[in-house]
């Protein structure tokens, strides 16, 4: 069945992005924190979902493919209202880096897909490391006030460029998986 537990809460994570939105742009003083709530709760349910899904044995192929999408489409939600409102090379080069990587992995895994060799360019530990450092540093840097005299906006932007490093090594390992297929050679893929 499509429409189970897990799928639900993916499509919920869908519907939170147009609610951060709003509170991201409302004057008031309060609506930043609650734009940070609520992409936090996007976060959490990026990890909930999954969990729900494997725990409750409703892993479908629906949410397999609506996942992702809800994952990426916030990421580059919140990472492009963010350069808005720091419009600065410190901040857009690290949002080109994983926007970018995000397309070009897609894009890479809808191909292995296509040959029958998506396997070799699965989810890795690495790539879910890489993605909670980027949702932290998100939340931070939205958040973007002083805690007990800390830089919030510092740190998530130090944590920005830590996600920025495992993006690229993460990419790094997925082409190196691909490689010799996108180069047309048959035989064994490295691991």
């Amino acid at each position: 069945m499509w429409l189970n537990l897990p799928n639900v809460i993916t499509l919920t994570r869908l519907g939170l992005i147009p609610v951060f939105i709003l509170f991201f742009y409302l004057p008031w003083g309060w609506a930043n924190l609650i734009a940070v709530v609520v992409f936090t709760l996007a976060a959490a349910t990026d990890w909930l979902d999954g969990y729900l899904a494997r725990r409750l044995n409703q892993v479908s192929d629906f949410g397999r493919f609506l996942d992702p999408v809800a994952d990426k489409l916030a990421v580059a939600v919140a990472l492009i209202l963010l350069v808005q409102r720091h419009p600065h090379v410190w901040m857009a080069l690290p949002v080109i880096v994983i926007i970018s990587r995000e397309i070009t992995i897609s894009a890479l895994r809808e191909w292995m897909a296509e040959i029958g060799e998506r396997a070799q360019v699965a989810v890795s530990l690495l790539g879910k490391i890489k993605t909670t450092v980027q949702m932290l540093a998100i939340m931070l840097v939205l958040y973007q006030m002083p805690v007990y005299g800390v830089s919030t906006l510092l740190i998530g932007m130090l944590l920005l460029y830590a996600a920025v490093a495992l993006t690229v090594w993460s990419m790094a390992i997925y082409l190196r998986a691909a490689w010799p297929l996108l180069r047309g050679e048959q035989g064994e893929i490295p691991e």
